[in-house]
């Protein structure tokens, strides 16, 4: 799977930065283990400023906050442009229903197939996968649109949902 397509111009992510001892610090998109430190994983961010950022945590050398942040993205590496808000400050814009209130008419047994399909042919890619309202809704770090081409063409129309983790800044 190649990566994720580069974003044109600046885009915000919602989620957990977390840097381990000296190493560059990771932007997780996705779910974060509620271990003590948080465990999680996601594209590397540069321009990281843990004293702009504010509100991080520290523990057995690992530091960890949770952010909206605006940067930019190559299809590999998230670069911080703005001040991050901490996500218990940060007012999000309302997102429209992907499904615009529409049930999915794919049977659950092919939703399943299709799910642990994209799971096994897409890691690394996929953010988060499950099934929702007879769709299988996928998220990845980022889509401009080529990823949910591709869904349409392997699996029809109307029956894989992508949404992107990283969205349009402005």
């Amino acid at each position: 799977m190649p990566g994720a397509p580069p974003a044109d111009g600046e885009v915000i992510a919602e989620g957990t930065v977390l840097q381990i001892d000296d190493g560059l610090p990771q932007l997780c998109l996705g779910g974060v283990m509620e271990s003590y430190p948080p465990q999680c994983s996601g594209p590397p961010i540069v321009n990281w400023d843990w004293d702009l950022a504010g509100g991080s945590e520290t523990a057995s050398g690992v530091t960890w906050g949770a952010y909206a942040v605006t940067g930019t993205w190559d299809g590999t590496t998230f670069t911080r442009t703005g001040v991050p808000i901490s996500l218990a400050l940060y007012d999000r814009a309302p997102i429209t229903d992907p499904m615009a209130g529409r049930q999915g008419t794919t049977g659950q047994a092919e939703l399943d197939r299709i799910l642990q399909d994209i799971y096994f042919r897409h890691a690394g890619y996929t953010v988060t996968a499950g099934i929702e309202r007879g769709f299988v809704v996928v998220t990845v770090i980022h889509d401009d649109g080529s990823f949910q081409e591709r869904m349409d063409a392997e699996y029809g129309q109307d029956v894989v949902v992508v949404l992107s983790a990283l969205r349009s800044h402005g």
